[in-house]
């Protein structure tokens, strides 16, 4: 499932993202419900229901009707916006440079991947529309003003930058829907690969043969987390592997005339 950002009304979407709306210092009594109280709700439901949550379920939350919350937000799509960036927040927006950038960025990533994990409903908000939400500016912000550090000029960084979040998104993405399959299908992960790895083995008995290359990658390798399923554990590897190599080209790119 893929939702795309800004589907509401442009103005009311941008004023409710920056806190530009009237209808939080209206005169009268103190409402007993809140933008922030809604988008917080919403987050609450999204990281248990996933994205496929409804308004009335959000309501319910709060001991109210879904027409209740019509008033502060004016449907899903502006909420989503808003629950959307109201939870990149609890990422930090300075990172310490004592150590140089490479720290840095290994950190900036590693928040990022644990983000995705408490909420992996994020990761079905589409890149191709942003936000454009103060939070969500903020995040990038703060891996850029780590690069920046590198000396190297703008036009290489913006690629950088771009890899940076592209791969961490992509990695977590793994992780989610492999949490996800279960639920999903009615199957655990354990009895898919047992059945069909099975199936394939008494099929196929020279696949090693057939793909040798495939082999010598699965050969000697030890899970990171042997508490973790093997889809996790793979993707956890390549996260690691992968930061790595990146952060090795980058140091390159520091290091060339």
């Amino acid at each position: 499932m893929v939702v795309y950002a800004g589907q509401g009304d442009p103005r009311r979407s941008i004023e409710l993202l920056w806190r530009g709306s009237a209808v939080e210092n209206r005169p009268g009594p103190k409402p007993g419900l809140s933008v922030d109280l809604i988008v917080d709700a919403g987050i609450a439901v999204a990281d248990e229901q996933g994205m496929a949550f409804s308004m009335r379920a959000v309501g319910e939350r709060l001991g109210r009707t879904a027409m209740a919350l019509y008033t502060y937000v004016p449907g899903k799509n502006e909420l989503v916006d808003l629950m959307y960036d109201r939870a990149m927040a609890s990422l930090p927006t300075v990172y310490v440079l004592d150590d140089g950038w490479r720290p840095a960025v290994t950190a900036w990533a590693h928040d990022m991947w644990e983000f995705y994990g408490r909420h992996p409903w994020v990761l079905q908000v589409s890149q191709a529309r942003p936000v454009l939400g103060p939070h969500e500016f903020a995040v990038i912000e703060a891996l850029a003003a780590i690069l920046v550090s590198t000396g190297l000029p703008g036009r290489r960084l913006r690629g950088i930058v771009g890899a940076i979040n592209y791969f961490v998104r992509g990695a977590a993405q793994t992780i989610a829907e492999a949490r996800a399959a279960g639920g999903a299908t009615g199957e655990a992960d354990e009895e898919w690969w047992y059945a069909r790895s099975a199936v394939l083995v008494e099929l196929e008995p020279d696949l090693a043969k057939k793909f040798p290359m495939l082999h010598v990658l699965e050969n000697d390798r030890e899970p990171v987390d042997p508490s973790l399923p093997y889809l996790e554990n793979d993707a956890l590897e390549n996260f690691r592997s992968g930061l790595g190599v990146l952060l090795d080209g980058i140091e390159a790119a520091v290091a060339k005339p």
